[in-house]
């Protein structure tokens, strides 16, 4: 039987969150600066493993390395191929400073140090990583139950990435926004958008992006989302197995509380109905070749209609 999932509601862990956040920016910002450019900034996200989160492998200085969030022992490993290893205590809360720091001595004990902007990319707090003694809190039992949450929906979403057959990104942890994301392409250009660099790769072409957020400033609690980029004429107006369409940074989001599916009798398909149905939304109001797409490992359509079905009847849909 599956274990139970955990709750995780934002103001139960909120400083250790954006502690977490800023750690992983600084990590992040490590691996931007030492893998090749890939379209959608692929080459910068992090991955759930099997003791937390993973740079996955990088090269600086002829050596290859990775950089590991092991949120059994509480620490900060780096690794190389040539079997070294330089580490560092997190279980007792260390502040970004700090961990800023002690990051770049262990990369530096290694042959491998990189320079990064020491700052943080898009997110409320703003001082320099060098000099932020504020964000500094560490919960154990809060990282556990989040990386918990993290590898359950790593899984799922895993499995619902084979049912389509189009272009598909990898499932992964965007430092940016904090958020475990996996997106759909329809094949097809979107037009230009008016943003920085950042936002103008990522939107180059048509998604529909599905995901999970811890919560923040602008999504005040544990969600899956999803959203049709650019947004067609109405989606709003299209049906939810689970969740509800709100209006965010101008466009339309379909939201399902993580609290509604870790709740549920059936968390997984709960959960498969709303990713199912919110792809169904975008793609049929963008014009995709939803039939074509389907891979040979996605349930038929009636198979489909039922998951949208079934996982709404918990929630008085139907």
């Amino acid at each position: 039987m599956t274990a139970a999932l955990p709750p995780l509601p934002l103001a139960g862990w909120r400083p250790t969150k954006d502690t977490l956040h800023l750690y992983a920016q600084i990590v992040g910002k490590v691996r931007l600066g030492t893998t090749a450019p890939r379209n959608h900034w692929w080459n910068v996200p992090l991955y759930v493993d099997v003791r937390g989160l993973t740079t996955r492998r990088m090269r600086h200085a002829q050596t290859t390395f990775q950089i590991d969030f092991d949120f059994v022992e509480h620490a900060l490993r780096v690794r190389t191929a040539d079997g070294r290893e330089e580490a560092f205590a997190l279980r007792d809360g260390v502040a970004v400073a700090d961990f800023d720091a002690a990051l770049h001595r262990a990369l530096a004990a290694l042959g491998i140090d990189v320079a990064i902007r020491e700052e943080p990319f898009g997110v409320p707090m703003t001082t320099p990583f060098p000099e932020d003694r504020d964000h500094a809190s560490w919960d154990r039992d809060a990282v556990e139950r989040f990386w918990r949450v993290l590898d359950w929906t790593d899984r799922v979403l895993e499995e619902w990435s084979g049912w389509f057959r189009g272009k598909t990104s990898p499932v992964h942890l965007f430092w940016h926004s904090f958020d475990l994301a996996v997106t759909r392409f329809s094949g097809r250009p979107a037009p230009p958008v008016d943003a920085d660099r950042v936002t103008r790769e990522a939107y180059a072409d048509e998604v529909i992006s599905f995901g999970f957020w811890a919560g923040d400033d602008n999504v005040p609690d544990a969600t899956f989302y999803s959203y049709t980029a650019p947004e067609p004429a109405g989606l709003r107006d299209q049906p939810l197995s689970a969740g509800e369409w709100v209006e965010a940074g101008g466009g339309s989001l379909a939201v399902l509380p993580y609290e509604a599916v870790r709740t549920a009798p059936d968390p997984r398909r709960l959960l498969l109905g709303f990713l199912q149905s919110a792809y169904e939304a975008g793609a049929r109001t963008a014009g995709w070749d939803e039939p074509g797409f389907q891979s040979s490992w996605c349930p038929p359509p009636g198979q489909l209609q039922e998951l949208v079905l079934s996982a709404g009847r918990p929630l008085g849909r139907a």
